[in-house]
């Protein structure tokens, strides 16, 4: 089994990167625009469109507001990996800061170099999108 994680400091409040990961419809928006190209979500169902071409349904297994965790698993599209669970996490890391921590473990291993090429890009664009977000004042 490949298991990637990575984690990055995102200048902007807890409460707002997690409230764009939270919003798993629109991730083509709020959380990686251009990256990924379009989000559907039908009950627990969500579908990713991302601009390479690949199409991803995921199930989404848990959000966790407490913890601003949100887990969810591959279940079909072009990558048809055997297992895929990933998960999602902001931490507090200072005054107006985050870490934002993904971890996904993959099998087949052969599935692992592609799987983490297209989260190290993802997580790239999740960074730039929410470090250039201003973070309404309260």
């Amino acid at each position: 089994m490949a298991s990637i994680r990575r984690e990055a400091l995102i200048d902007n409040t807890p409460d707002h990167v997690w409230a764009a990961i939270r919003d798993f419809g629109q991730v083509h928006h709020r959380l990686a625009p251009g990256y990924v190209t379009d989000t559907s979500v039908d009950g627990d169902v969500r579908t990713v469109t991302f601009a390479n071409g690949a199409v991803v349904r995921e199930l989404i297994v848990d959000v966790d507001d407490e913890s601003r965790r949100i887990a969810y698993a591959v279940v079909s599209g072009s990558l048809e990996p055997a297992h895929h669970h990933a998960s999602m996490q902001v931490l507090a890391e200072e005054e107006n800061r985050s870490r934002f921590v993904w971890i996904t473990d993959v099998t087949p291993d052969s599935l692992g170099e592609p799987i983490a090429k297209m989260v190290d890009e993802g997580l790239r664009v999740i960074t730039h999108t929410l470090d250039r977000e201003v973070t309404p004042a309260g």
